[in-house]
């Protein structure tokens, strides 16, 4: 598997490392010199001192053949435009960083299902750690072959009822985020614009789950 990450924050950082023990073949490009030249001395892996968002770096670091891109610089704007243009160069995965909502909205209306939102999650798991819950975090639910799923609600299956998607056997939905109000599964309520479902199912049926909500995505 080819990657191709933009970004060396911490984030970018710890996903190479992670792919480079899992025998992935890495492309990390970073703006900032001396980082870049840092990384490229202690990581296995090719890295490239530019601007990510631009196209001919892009196509030096051979976008058209890579399986992944990872979009996870500090500016939402970068991310989402290095996401287009890896969309054009018809990459199997584009996953990006989105740390303002507003750019997660507008990520969802150009067609981005992958997005990591990590402000968020940190600052909700303090604030419970300050309000005196123990939450579990979700890594440690997940075992064996198990996938929790959050998707965005497609033209294909807007204003129908969560009870009328049929979705593969050992998959079920969770609920629903709709803007900040979940409503859980139980109470089978119609999809509207915007809103997010949460499912679990089983790793070999996310492609079945994809095609049942509309959504024309390979794992």
């Amino acid at each position: 598997m080819r990657v191709i990450v933009v970004g060396a924050g911490s984030l970018g950082i710890n996903l190479t490392k992670n792919m480079i023990q899992q025998g992935k073949e890495v492309i990390l490009i970073e703006k900032d010199e001396s980082i870049a030249k840092e990384l490229a001395e202690t990581l296995d892996c090719t890295v490239i001192n530019a601007e990510g968002t631009r196209p001919d770096i892009l196509e030096k670091a051979d976008i058209s053949n890579a399986d992944a891109v990872v979009a996870c610089t500090n500016i939402d704007q970068n991310n989402i435009l290095i996401g287009l243009i890896a969309r054009d160069a018809k990459v199997g995965k584009v996953i990006l960083k989105i740390d303002d909502k507003q750019f997660m909205d507008i990520a969802n209306k150009l067609g981005f299902y992958y997005m990591i939102n990590p402000s968020s999650i940190s600052s909700r798991y303090i604030s419970d750690v300050l309000r005196g819950i123990n939450t579990i975090e979700l890594s440690n639910l997940v075992r064996s072959d198990v996938r929790f799923m959050g998707v965005m609600a497609t033209d294909q299956i807007m204003d129908m009822k969560l009870s009328e998607i049929s979705l593969p056997e050992n998959s079920a939905f969770i609920g629903i985020y709709r803007k900040d109000e979940f409503i859980l599964a139980e109470k089978d309520p119609k999809l509207h614009e915007k809103d997010e479902l949460i499912l679990v199912t089983r790793a070999d049926l996310i492609n079945d789950v994809n095609e049942a909500l509309g959504r024309n995505i390979k794992t």
